[in-house]
């Protein structure tokens, strides 16, 4: 009865999530791969190979080939993609020959972008493979009612890349998509260490102080955290203390641009939506949805209800598995 599996892919910059039918979501990992450089082998794939970033000699490089949602590296991830399809087999208990497969991509990808996820899906064996543009499959993921003749606006921040759209009948009315995300947050918190306190911490470092006492731009009472890293004056190993403060300055720009992205779609809205708009206003999925007062200042900032997706990690996924179901219904409407 397998034979032809039907699963659904959110291949992220940050985690690849795999959805079955029947099963739900069965696999979530970091898109990370750990190489061999003497051999060109695969040593490790998701979370192993996570653990393995700023740990490993010189020989084993942990690669992340999907950079700002679209494939950088085509052979890794073509090969990544190939050992998630082996654990899913493993933890399902079924051999995933030929599946039907449908993939996510950003709403931004050019042609060429869209081919290469395209054709890395189709060389690990896929029988067929369906792409559908990411906001419509976070919105489906969402519970909202994505093809009816009413305007859901989501706002989707994920690893690499932000996508603002409004989505109506089933297609993207307006869309914007900008590359900052939860990557750029972690970069812009690496960067401001070092420029404060002289000290290198690494990229893990940087996304746990994140998601530990990252606050959106609002008023909140300080929080601090102690972290670990290396001294660039001594070249010794350091303990410093950030505070909630501080990293909400670090991460402001990127805040910023992610509103303005909310800002250019909202404004490309045709006027007959726009009231849809107000009394639905807007739902927020995506990893970055979970820093600690985004939706409030959201809100705040563009006077329109804001609301958190279910599970806001998981809706792309939900939504790819969900959507194979009304694929043809949808695929009329992104052509």
């Amino acid at each position: 009865m397998f034979g032809n599996a039907e699963i659904g892919i959110d291949l992220g910059t940050a985690n690849t999530l795999v959805y079955t039918k029947t099963k739900g979501i069965v696999l979530n990992e970091p898109s990370v791969v750990a190489i061999d450089t003497n051999t060109n082998q695969v040593v490790a794939v998701g979370s192993e190979a996570k653990e393995m970033v700023g740990k490993t000699p010189r020989n084993i490089i942990p690669i992340r080939p999907l950079k700002d949602g679209v494939i950088a590296d085509y052979d890794i991830t073509a090969q990544m993609l190939k050992e998630i399809l082996k654990k899913v087999s493993k933890k399902i208990g079924v051999s995933m020959r030929k599946p039907t497969v449908v993939v996510c991509t950003p709403s931004g990808s050019t042609t060429v972008e869209r081919r290469a996820i395209h054709n890395a899906v189709k060389s690990f064996g896929a029988k067929q493979v369906h792409l559908i543009e990411e906001p419509i499959a976070a919105a489906i993921g969402a519970d909202l009612p994505v093809d009816e003749p009413i305007a859901s606006v989501i706002v989707d921040i994920g690893g690499g890349t932000s996508e603002v759209a409004i989505i109506s009948f089933g297609g993207v009315v307006s869309s914007e998509s900008v590359r900052v995300g939860g990557d750029k947050m972690d970069e812009d918190i690496t960067q401001f260490v070092r420029k404060e306190f002289n000290v290198l911490i690494g990229e893990r470092t940087a996304e746990n102080i994140k998601m530990e006492i990252g606050h959106a731009l609002i008023e909140h009472e300080e929080e601090s955290m102690e972290v670990r890293g290396r001294d660039l004056v001594t070249g010794l190993p350091k303990t410093i203390t950030v505070t909630s403060t501080q990293v909400q300055q670090a991460i402001r720009e990127s805040l910023e641009s992610i509103l303005d992205t909310v800002h250019n779609t909202l404004e490309n809205c045709p006027p007959e939506l726009s009231g849809d708009i107000v009394d639905q206003g807007v739902t927020l999925t995506g990893g970055g949805a979970l820093i600690k007062g985004m939706q409030e200042w959201l809100a705040n900032e563009i006077y329109v209800p804001v609301q958190l997706a279910p599970n806001p990690l998981e809706s792309v996924a939900i939504g790819t598995g969900r959507s194979l179901k009304m694929i043809h219904k949808l695929q009329k409407a992104v052509k």
